[in-house]
């Protein structure tokens, strides 16, 4: 639980933190404010997916104790592989479309990789719940 509760901290941080770039980024760039950029997405997919959704996976372990399954230790990690990859290719993007350069096709393909990743972290996500349910089904069974 200790592991979530760092993790959603530093997406806290690391959202925040991206907020700021983005805004002093294309500031010194003399970005125009109502053109679209990748970055300004980094700061909103760090709070909601890293510092939200890692923050009720937290409620589910104290509730579940999905920790007990090897699906969410493969979930863990590979939800913020998935997240970090996205998020700096997201960065990466934004940067070059502030400097107005093109991004080329690798960095598509990493993102693409990043959500992937990410979808796959999602999907042991639910095996680990399912388990953790069935498992307190079972428990449930026996003391009634």
């Amino acid at each position: 639980m200790r592991r979530l509760y760092v993790a959603a901290f530093a997406y806290t941080i690391a959202g925040l933190a991206s907020g700021l770039f983005y805004r002093e980024f294309t500031k010194l760039n003399d970005f125009p404010v109502g053109e679209t950029t990748m970055l300004s997405g980094v700061h909103t997919h760090f709070l909601a997916l890293g510092t939200l959704a890692l923050l009720i996976v937290l409620a589910l372990e104290k509730l579940f104790g999905l920790s007990a399954s090897r699906a969410f230790t493969w979930f863990f990690w590979l939800y913020n592989v998935a997240l970090v990859v996205t998020a700096v290719m997201m960065t990466w993007h934004g940067m070059l479309t502030v400097l107005g350069r093109e991004s080329g096709a690798m960095i598509a393909g990493f993102a693409g990789l990043g959500h992937m990743t990410m979808t796959a972290a999602l999907i042991l996500l639910f095996v680990a719940l399912g388990k953790a349910l069935k498992r307190d089904e079972a428990h449930a069974a026996v003391a009634a």
